[in-house]
């Protein structure tokens, strides 16, 4: 985040801290379904207006650690609603579009700067166009913690029960990485790869 709390709308200062464009390694799983790592990009920014812009974008991850492929990307809005409240609205390239609502906590703050956070927020509405896939409900925890965003995805879909499809470990980017991707319009950053459980190297 470049710009500092009393430089922002009051609104938006207690979820500054998800400002910033973070990039980072996540692994997928569902069943019937293979699992996965991945490649994500996830900015938030501000336009002087009390709303979040929000945007998460996702490539494979090649086996020497660099973007491959692009898989998948959504866009949103994430604005503050009363007290701890938070309202977000995101739009998936798969057709799908949601209304979430929930809760963000702000649990440390050092030199005017948010340290410590995290926000939870359930789906209050979901729709699909006639091709996309069959989602019925989600759930998402992001936390800060030692200058990292942690994010985790429940998701209900295709007659399964609520549980964990995706989750990522994100650092932020410098300016100079940020315009780097911009360019070549992959991420520039090498990644080590994890193990992915029931998958055999």
């Amino acid at each position: 985040m470049n710009k500092l709390p009393s430089e922002l709308p009051e609104e938006i200062v207690r979820i500054s801290w998800l400002l910033g464009t973070w990039e980072g390694v996540g692994q997928g799983q569902y069943p019937n379904s293979s699992n996965f790592s991945f490649i994500q990009q996830l900015t938030f920014s501000n336009d002087g207006r009390p709303f979040l812009h929000y945007e998460s974008k996702t490539w494979n991850l090649n086996d020497d650690g660099s973007a491959g492929k692009p898989m998948h990307s959504e866009k949103g809005f994430w604005r503050p609603g009363a007290g701890t409240s938070i309202e977000v609205a995101i739009s998936h390239v798969t057709g799908i579009s949601e209304i979430w609502t929930g809760i963000n906590e702000v649990l440390s703050i050092e030199e005017a700067k948010i340290t410590s956070a995290r926000a939870r927020i359930a789906t209050q509405w979901v729709g699909r166009t006639p091709s996309a896939k069959e989602v019925d409900a989600g759930e998402r925890l992001y936390g800060l913690m030692n200058g990292e965003l942690m994010w985790t995805y429940d998701m209900k879909a295709v007659g399964q029960e609520l549980q964990n499809h995706l989750w990522a470990r994100l650092k932020p980017l410098n300016d100079k990485e940020i315009e780097e991707t911009k360019l070549s319009n992959v991420p520039t950053r090498k990644h080590v790869v994890p193990a992915v459980p029931g998958v055999k190297k």
